[in-house]
């Protein structure tokens, strides 16, 4: 096994470029493939690329909202408390590892936002607690729970067929989460997955001493200096620091919040991805205890989210190009001539995770192959709950090895790329060993 994964995190080292320059690298393919296979014209595929360059500039916010606030609430002090009594009764490497994969697994599958962060805040905390962690790895393993999330509660596909009001409701009707992601076979892929990832994960730990990488010890310093300078600001006591350190101010914004969460649901509000924001922002709020705190950790949370703000219009127009020329349809249609009913969940599965490379985003996905999946669900006879969820696993299996969500990790950890990948594609393979069989069984199932 260290002879697998030594051979692709060489290769990564040498060929992977940053994730920005993946981003143009796919712009300038899927300009290509519109070209050649769509035959649109130059001029009509960057117009479609300019034209879709912002168009997911409200879901960009929101994405960068629920990973900043998603870093704050993990750094509150119960939080903080919580992870560092977990990290207490760690004393090996592999232990760690599997410890840093259930937290971001768990977190994950309760909210990929919170996991994302949450995740990458164990694995960095291990890494300095316990000697011998392979950094590079325990990053990984943190990050690769993630993939749990398209089988969790904040799934984008499943949650938005489940909602009366969605944008292919007249063609799929709304879809019950009981037959997505609360099915039999998906909890019990779940359960699967959170039992033998995190010790595939502490399999690939390097033996061998040399091939060793541990944290630098200067992080946890750069933490503590980082903490001391926010003490040293509360020393000058006046009216304006008062306000700005007011328990009282936090904990009454933070019940208004409270209260307009359980009057939206009791009037039968939905969980979106704006009330998991808001119940984020303000959650965070209450348990940091003040506004000063809430501003440096928000400040600090920040750095996770340059990538997204940069390379999601990158990603935006990819997916314009993508549907404005075809090419969806084109590599939905290809893998559809192969399906019957039983096997076009695995299909869907297969094309969803090329899908991804080209647009990473469940929704945005869903956006542009969900259509076709379904029309062809239809003409199949096959399970429009199954159908769907292929595609969220699809998308959830890709995301492994698709450089745009693993960024805040990289932030957090201040590693690159390259230094990780190559385990992700190995976690990757398993993966998708596991959601194939999965969903293979399920169509057969019927």
């Amino acid at each position: 096994m260290e002879r697998i994964t030594g051979f692709f995190t060489n290769l990564m080292r040498r060929y992977l470029p940053d994730p920005f320059v993946f981003a143009i690298g796919l712009t300038i393919l899927t300009l290509l493939l519109a070209i050649l296979i769509e035959g649109q014209g130059l001029i009509a595929a960057t117009t479609s690329w300019g034209a879709g360059f912002w168009n997911l500039l409200a879901f960009t916010t929101q994405m960068a909202v629920i990973l900043a606030m998603g870093y704050v609430l993990a750094k509150a002090p119960i939080i903080d408390r919580f992870l560092n009594k977990i990290v207490s009764l760690v004393h090996t490497p592999r232990t760690a590892i599997i410890v840093a994969t259930l937290v971001g697994g768990i977190g994950s599958y309760l909210n990929w936002g919170f996991g994302l962060v949450i995740g990458g805040i164990m694995a960095k905390k291990l890494a300095l607690k316990v000697k011998g962690v392979h950094y590079p790895l325990i990053i990984a393993a943190a990050y690769s729970g993630f993939t749990l999330y398209g089988l969790g509660f904040s799934a984008s596909i499943p949650v938005l067929i489940s909602t009366p009001g969605h944008p292919m409701e007249k063609a799929m009707g709304v879809v019950s989460l009981s037959e997505t992601i609360f099915s039999a076979p998906m909890l019990i892929t779940s359960l699967i997955v959170i039992i033998t990832l995190p010790l595939l994960n502490a399999w690939l730990h390097p033996k061998k001493k040399e091939n060793i990488i541990e944290i630098n010890p200067e992080m946890e310093a750069n933490d503590q200096a980082a903490a001391s300078a926010a003490v040293l600001e509360k020393e000058d006591v006046t009216f304006a620091s008062k306000l700005n350190n007011s328990r009282v101010l936090s904990l009454l914004i933070g019940i208004i919040g409270i209260v307009y969460v359980v009057a939206f649901f009791n009037q039968g509000g939905k969980l979106d991805l704006n009330m998991i924001n808001f119940i984020i922002l303000f959650l965070g709020i209450i348990l940091l205890g003040t506004p000063a705190k809430y501003v440096a950790s928000l400040n600090e949370g920040i750095k996770t989210i340059s990538g997204i703000i940069l390379q999601y219009p990158f990603y935006a127009g990819i997916m314009a190009i993508m549907a404005g020329s075809g090419l969806v349809d084109t590599i939905a249609h290809w893998f559809v001539q192969f399906s019957s009913a039983a096997t076009l969940p695995f299909w869907g599965l297969v094309s969803s995770f090329i899908i991804n490379f080209f647009a990473p985003s469940g929704g945005g996905h869903w956006v542009v192959q969900g259509p076709f999946m379904i029309d062809a669900a239809k003409e199949l006879g096959a399970s429009i709950s199954q159908t769907s969820m292929s595609v969220m696993l699809g998308n959830a299996w890709n995301d492994l090895v698709q450089p745009f969500w693993i960024l805040p990790a990289l932030a957090l950890s201040n590693l690159k790329l390259k230094d990780v990948m190559g385990y992700t594609v190995v976690m990757m393979f398993w993966i998708g060993i596991v959601y194939c069989a999965a969903t293979l069984i399920w169509g057969f199932m019927g």
